[in-house]
């Protein structure tokens, strides 16, 4: 199956998503036989199979529900062979390289793949991903999983040390992302693969030094529209404060009737209430009217969460003009 195209119903091969709980999914490859453990018990793949996408599936302690996977999902769900970018992160990323269907893009760190799922999700179906990784294991594993997701025949793992060979490619990519411990010293290369027209890059670090070494190096390469940012995201919940009803209006009798009092008493001056005496009797008619105290009403407000995602990384953007 694909991630870039949606079915309706699971069929043998699929891969699914097994949303066990609150922040607990596992994949799972449908195959016929078969049988996968969860902790609400276990589950057989071939009753699933004919199902649509969204069914709860009871199991003998509890149910689940089978979901088509998407870049997102797969993010939250993925095995992990690295550190991975998350949903904030690669938003900023496809969004500041200008990514389009059709799009050339070279990507060195493929690690979990977790970024490339977005990538090729945003650049098909004419685009293509160069993906490198200097680990073999993992470039294998990425491979077999690109397979597997469909999209063996849009991108291209290359087992391969960037930093020491370079991308090897000229003037084919519209943009570079970089995700290595020393980004600096393959800046030259990544250029040589932009097209001539130019492109744009982005090199993710999670320590400032790193930054300035990129930043440093990306200026000496005649890259303009330097920037780094980190993006953080801040949850907000929505509550509801109950406030008393409060009524401004003054009885017309009453002050008439008071107005004919003063006139009858002496011209001596009266005895001055204290503040809070004055307050108090206000407060004392207001609820004989049936003012403040008579009714309240919700109000909404939002509260940011206690605790909040940290630190992950920095991002560097930067823009080659004609070259």
């Amino acid at each position: 199956m694909s991630f870039s195209s949606i079915k309706q119903t699971v069929g043998y091969g699929d891969t699914v998503l097994l949303h066990v709980g609150y922040d607990n999914m596992l994949p799972m490859i449908v195959t016929k036989g078969m049988t996968h453990q969860t902790k609400f018990g276990a589950l057989r793949h071939d009753s699933v199979v004919g199902k649509k996408f969204g069914t709860r599936i009871q199991c003998p302690k509890g149910w689940i529900y089978i979901l088509h996977p998407t870049p997102e999902l797969w993010t939250l769900s993925l095995p992990h062979r690295t550190q991975i970018l998350y949903t904030t992160d690669i938003s900023m990323v496809v969004f500041q390289l200008d990514l389009q269907p059709g799009s050339v893009v070279a990507e060195a760190g493929t690690g979990s793949g977790s970024l490339s799922h977005a990538i090729l999700r945003t650049i098909l179906p004419t685009g293509h991903l160069h993906t490198y990784e200097f680990h073999k294991e993992r470039a294998e594993k990425a491979k077999e999983e690109f397979h597997q997701h469909g999209h063996s025949g849009c991108v291209t793992v290359t087992h391969r040390d960037v930093c020491g060979e370079g991308f090897q490619l000229d003037h084919i990519v519209d943009a570079v992302f970089l995700d290595l411990p020393k980004p600096w010293e393959c800046v030259t290369s990544a250029k040589k693969a932009m097209k001539k027209q130019g492109g744009r890059l982005c090199s993710f670090s999670p320590c400032i030094e790193q930054v300035q070494r990129t930043c440093e190096e990306l200026s000496a390469q005649n890259f303009s529209d330097i920037v780094t940012m980190e993006c953080l995201a801040r949850h907000f919940n929505i509550q509801y404060a109950k406030l008393q009803n409060l009524s401004f209006e003054s009885s017309a009798s009453e002050s008439t009737a008071d107005k004919e009092t003063s006139n009858r008493e002496s011209y001596s001056e009266p005895p001055v209430k204290s503040a809070s005496a004055t307050l108090s009797s206000s407060r004392h008619k207001e609820v004989k009217r049936g003012g403040s105290d008579s009714g309240s009403h919700n109000f909404p407000s939002a509260v940011p969460a206690l605790n909040m995602p940290g630190h992950t990384g920095f991002l560097t953007f930067a823009t080659l003009t004609c070259h």
